[in-house]
């Protein structure tokens, strides 16, 4: 199995000084609305992605806490980078739904996981994928959970 163009960038740069955070700057490249939470990659791999982001007043609601839809937006950066590492170059993926429950005031810079239990065998069917996602605050305590659902098929050849 090949690797996606952004996980083979991952690989090149992420063992590199500043690699991740020139990983990171990319990846808000290609997709600007990621920008908004400041995110870093910390961690990247099939079935696994960790990303963090500073709590600061861009991000901010009306009680200078962690805006809802900014924790919401880190949580799809987690899972998008997850299904690059995961998802095989034969098949492609696209976001089809979202649910999260807004378990805890959000006051400090974020942590999101993404993480599957187990890989899913990629065959000629397409097929839904649920990628949890958990969102800790800075003591680990999580404030936001949540599943985003991702529609996985074949390319077409």
């Amino acid at each position: 199995m090949s690797e996606t163009p952004t996980f083979a960038l991952w690989h090149k740069l992420a063992g590199k000084p500043g690699g991740k955070q020139l990983f990171s700057a990319a990846m808000c490249l290609r997709v600007p609305y990621f920008r908004t939470v400041l995110p870093s990659v910390r961690e990247l791999r099939p079935g696994h992605c960790e990303v963090t982001a500073p709590k600061w007043w861009g991000v901010h609601n009306h009680i200078k806490t962690f805006h809802a839809i900014a924790a919401c937006n880190l949580a799809e950066i987690a899972m998008g980078m997850l299904a690059e590492a995961t998802v095989p170059t034969t098949h492609r993926w696209l976001p089809k739904g979202m649910s999260v429950q807004y378990v805890a005031k959000a006051e400090t810079g974020l942590r999101a996981v993404a993480s599957l239990p187990e890989l899913p065998d990629f065959g000629d069917e397409g097929f839904e994928l649920g990628v949890p996602v958990t969102i800790s605050g800075t003591s680990g305590k999580p404030v936001v959970t949540g599943t985003i659902t991702i529609w996985v098929t074949p390319k077409k050849r």
